[in-house]
């Protein structure tokens, strides 16, 4: 698995790089590129596995897991803001932001999005798949999805109750999860084939996903993690550490996980790399 992800991240790191070194030279287009590198490219390895899953060919694949690699660096650029999460280390790296302007990071995010929603016209998807990922995408990552997480999450910090479990578990599945299902039902999306599989996989893996970030937000290091740890707790926000204590949160990972892999079950065999990806997801450490 570690090898098929270290591939799939060249790939589209190639290919993002060729995107924004497309545009015209400048701060914009600096913040953009510095937006993208690294990352653990979770996101687009769900896409391009569930592609091989469904047949679908690593040239239809590669720009809608490039596409969600560049919506997912803006969803991180904008989160760093001051008026967001305001924070200043992203990646072992000083956020967009604090490295050029609040300006800078908002105009580099947008531009960003933009390029997500460009890179799935690539005629290589084909058009009636195309106007199916369209969709999907712009219902995962709006006012339904990602944003409307982050909503909620903003609107949890001012609250004059903490969140209880299942509000925090809306919250996330609109925040983390709405993105990581997008990836992995790109695949059947692109076949017009069963979606049902993926989704309820990337369900799972999606809120395990964000329960292992609670975890290192207490238990991590900052070298490693590349991010600042301990926020959550400093700001009395609850999480689901704070709600079932670090045991329960483990064990509720990994009954996720389990949940995952009964879902890969019709694709047996073939769903190797996805089986291990979700272990992945709650045993890393960044």
């Amino acid at each position: 698995m570690q090898d098929r992800l270290g591939a799939v991240k060249a790939q589209v790191q190639a290919a993002l790089d060729r995107a924004i070194g497309a545009l015209p030279p400048g701060e914009l287009r600096d913040a953009m590129a510095y937006a993208c590198a690294g990352g653990k490219g979770i996101r687009a390895f769900l896409v391009m596995e569930s592609a091989r899953l469904h047949g679908v060919s690593d040239a239809a694949a590669l720009p809608v897991a490039t596409a969600v690699e560049a919506l997912h660096a803006y969803s991180l650029v904008h989160d760093d803001l001051p008026a967001m999460d305001d924070d200043d280390l992203r990646r072992g790296q000083p956020t967009v932001h604090v490295k050029w302007s609040e300006a800078t990071a908002i105009l580099a995010g947008d531009a960003l999005q933009s390029l997500a929603f460009g890179l799935l016209a690539d005629p290589a998807i084909g058009d009636a798949a195309t106007r199916r990922l369209v969709s999907a995408f712009a219902q995962a990552v709006g006012g339904a999805g990602m944003v409307w997480g982050q909503a909620l999450d903003i609107a949890a910090e001012t609250a004059r109750q903490p969140l209880t479990l299942a509000q925090i578990t809306e919250l996330q599945r609109g925040k983390t999860g709405a993105l990581i299902r997008f990836a992995a039902i790109a695949g059947p999306l692109i076949a017009d084939a069963d979606m049902a599989p993926m989704a309820a996989y990337a369900d799972a893996v999606g809120l395990a996903f964000q329960i292992a970030d609670d975890i290192l937000d207490v238990t991590g290091n900052e070298d490693v993690t590349g991010k600042r740890v301990g926020k959550d707790v400093a700001a009395g926000k609850a999480t689901f550490v704070s709600l079932l204590a670090l045991d329960g949160a483990r064990a509720e990972a990994a009954r996720l996980i389990d949940a995952a892999d009964a879902a890969l079950e019709p694709y047996g065999e073939g769903a190797g790399n996805l089986r291990h990806l979700a272990r992945f997801v709650i045993e890393r450490d960044t």
